[in-house]
């Protein structure tokens, strides 16, 4: 199944996240639990810039690699009976900040599931920006309500 053009509304049916964390502004195109297409848009009104960094803004790392893990969960958030479940990553490899991301840039992302197994999903998502590779990972995460994380 393939799911095109959600926008904010139609992302917080399947993923659980709020603002100020939800970092995916829309999923462009999910191959449901294949892949996914998504973008954020950052603007210069985000909580973060005032104080990351007030001279010369940029979007914290972690931000971004979280915004990667968001929408690879869409692949499996969007699994009949998986909507509004948690996830937990739990372990992150092969991270990889290649650009600043600063105010007014569009990170357009990429995700790809390798594997979902016994709630354990396992994928690689890549974020650009005009592009040129921003950032880049390859991530784990359990798939759960929140009584079922340890």
């Amino acid at each position: 199944m393939i799911l095109e053009n959600l926008n904010t509304k139609a992302i917080k049916k399947y993923l659980a996240n709020r603002y100020p964390y939800l970092l995916i502004d829309a999923a462009t195109k999910i191959e449901v639990g294949v892949r996914a297409e998504g973008y954020k848009n950052f603007t210069a009104n985000e909580w973060f810039f005032p104080v990351h960094f007030p001279e010369e803004p940029i979007v914290p790392g972690m931000l971004q690699a979280e915004a990667l893990i968001q929408l690879l969960s869409l692949t499996v958030l969007t699994i009949e009976g998986n909507e509004q479940k948690n996830i937990r990553p739990s372990f992150g490899n092969k991270i990889r900040f290649k650009r600043r991301v600063v105010p007014g840039d569009k990170l357009e992302i990429f995700a790809e599931l390798t594997s979902f197994e016994n709630n354990i999903a396992q994928g690689r998502a890549t974020g650009f920006v005009q592009g040129e590779e921003a950032c880049s990972g390859e991530f784990i995460f359990s798939v759960g309500k929140v009584g079922d994380f340890n």
